[in-house]
């Protein structure tokens, strides 16, 4: 629905066993369950994803919740199924250091290599605010302006290339604060947080 509604969020990933963010939803909703969600625009703080789903529906789009979202159980099942082939992926913990200022990721919901980056965001329990870009979002055109690049799959094309498609894949792509660090590839970017964050990277693999 994030990607939907074309929002920016910032994520505080809670992997199993992640010693930061699990303890302070139990502090702050009474309860260990995920997910959790607080919008400090309007002060409201929920569990429950339907829930979630259409109160993002009704406060920042027309109340329409897509069809696929608002199947209830079978919502849940048939997201769990499609991501059945990496059952254990950004599910557990790896021990890492957290940074001073969160991650910004360009990505959007629908794409294998957004969720492989963010696989990696969540395992190393690495806050990063999330800019939504799905097919149509004026956030594509944005990056597009800001490097003269955007990548349609693993084709680059330049701002002097012709013709230029404005709709092409443009993520995923980070920049980290921290470092200074901006770049495109799921696979590079999984390699750059690994070894940046992960306390035993050697020991990681895709």
């Amino acid at each position: 629905m994030v990607s939907v509604l074309d929002l920016d969020v910032l994520f505080y990933p809670c992997p199993q066993k992640g010693p930061t963010f699990r303890p302070k939803v139990l502090e702050m909703g009474g309860k260990k369950q995920f997910p959790y969600m607080v919008d400090p625009n309007t002060g409201v703080a929920m569990y429950e994803s339907d829930a979630i789903i259409k109160y993002l529906a009704d406060t920042y789009g027309d109340g329409t919740v897509p069809i696929m979202l608002s199947l209830g159980l079978f919502t849940t099942i048939t997201a769990g199924l499609a991501m059945i082939w990496r059952v254990w992926k950004g599910s557990s913990y790896t021990v890492s250091k957290l940074p001073p200022q969160p991650i910004e990721i360009w990505a959007y919901e629908g794409s294998p290599f957004c969720k492989l980056a963010r696989e990696a965001l969540v395992e190393l329990e690495l806050p990063h605010l999330l800019h939504s870009c799905a097919r149509g979002s004026p956030k594509r055109q944005e990056i597009f302006k800001k490097h003269g690049i955007f990548q349609v799959w693993k084709l680059v094309i330049h701002a002097d290339a012709k013709p230029l498609h404005s709709h092409g894949l443009v993520a995923p792509y980070i920049e980290d604060p921290n470092t200074g660090v901006k770049m495109f590839e799921s696979a590079e970017i999984i390699e750059y947080l690994r070894a940046t964050y992960s306390l035993y990277p050697q020991y990681q693999n895709l």
